[in-house]
């Protein structure tokens, strides 16, 4: 069980069910290129956590015992699942629940509009007392970049506060956007020039990487709000650091980074621009019952011969 950064696998699923049958080991630590071949090595079952250990054919050479790799989530693009067909491997996923991200994403949003976290530090630290001025959601407009299962929620939310929800995505069509209840924007150009704060809700690839770079910060309005709990790849990170700097833009918050854990030195610590959380949109207690309990699901299965939701790659 990799990345169990909480303690909380071991809580979240019944696994005294497969005593006698599986030996498990839970590590607590985040993998990477030193403690990850280590860890794994003797493993015939890895359960990895979401996309932060990445399963290349390299790596999955070096897993000769392995013989069931189970993500949570059913799409996962850090496993070769071609690599991993060939050596053999099963490859099975989770179901997940929905409301996690949504959640946190209106929850940074508050807090970024209403400088939550910075009123809460001067409290704590020296007593201050209304050191900022808060920004009014009502009446303006959220730009959501990505209209599929989170951002459909995201529209509901904005509308339940009293914004206007425009929406953008490269095959977004107007017959979609008119069943979520949402305007379609003519391009991702208009959706950031018009837009009091931009929500992204997209699949990280080829073709979205740094799809908002230092030329889409200029576009956005100065009191603009930019919020990602998506991918942090999605994001050039240096422009944003740039934007933030030079307050171009109003603000961030992210919960996603280029790099996970981010390093201590990172430039993205020192913004006072910017709230971070450590990607946690889809921690939560319900969706870690969901992951686990699959998973337990998917051992015994595979166990029994019959494996559940096997994830196959591309034919």
């Amino acid at each position: 069980m990799l990345d169990d950064y909480q303690d909380a696998a071991r809580k979240c699923a019944d696994w005294d069910s497969l005593q006698g049958k599986v030996e498990l080991t839970f590590s607590h630590l985040p993998m990477d290129s030193v403690n990850t071949l280590a860890t794994i090595a003797d493993a015939d079952i890895i359960v990895a956590m979401r996309e932060r250990t990445r399963f290349d054919a390299g790596l999955l050479s070096k897993l000769p015992r392995l013989k069931l790799l189970i993500t949570t989530g059913m799409v996962n693009a850090a496993i070769d699942l071609a690599a991993a067909a060939r050596q053999g491997i099963t490859v099975c996923g989770t179901r997940s629940i929905s409301t996690p991200t949504p959640e946190l994403t209106w929850g940074l949003l508050l807090a970024l509009a209403r400088h939550i976290p910075q009123e809460h530090q001067a409290i704590r630290t020296n007593g201050h007392w209304q050191g900022t001025v808060g920004v009014d959601l009502a009446g303006k407009t959220i730009g959501i970049v990505g209209l599929g299962r989170i951002g459909q929620v995201i529209a509901r939310y904005a509308k339940a506060f009293q914004l206007e929800p425009l929406a953008w995505s490269p095959n977004l069509t107007n017959a979609r956007c008119l069943d979520a209840g949402v305007t379609l924007a003519p391009s991702l150009e208009h959706l950031l020039e018009t837009a009091d704060v931009v929500s992204l809700h997209m699949v990280l690839s080829e073709t979205t990487r740094h799809m908002i770079g230092a030329n889409e910060l200029r576009k956005m309005k100065p009191t603009a709000l930019l919020i990602n709990t998506s991918r942090g790849g999605l994001i050039d990170t240096e422009a944003l650091v740039d934007a933030l700097d030079a307050g171009t833009i109003g603000g961030a918050a992210l919960d996603v980074f280029d790099a996970e854990p981010l390093p201590a030195d990172h430039a993205l610590r020192r913004s006072d621009r910017l709230i971070t959380t450590p990607h946690i949109g889809y921690v939560s207690e319900n969706n870690y019952r969901v992951y686990y309990g699959d998973a337990l699901e998917n051992i015994g299965a595979w166990l029994g011969g019959a494996p559940l939701r096997v994830l196959a790659g591309p034919v």
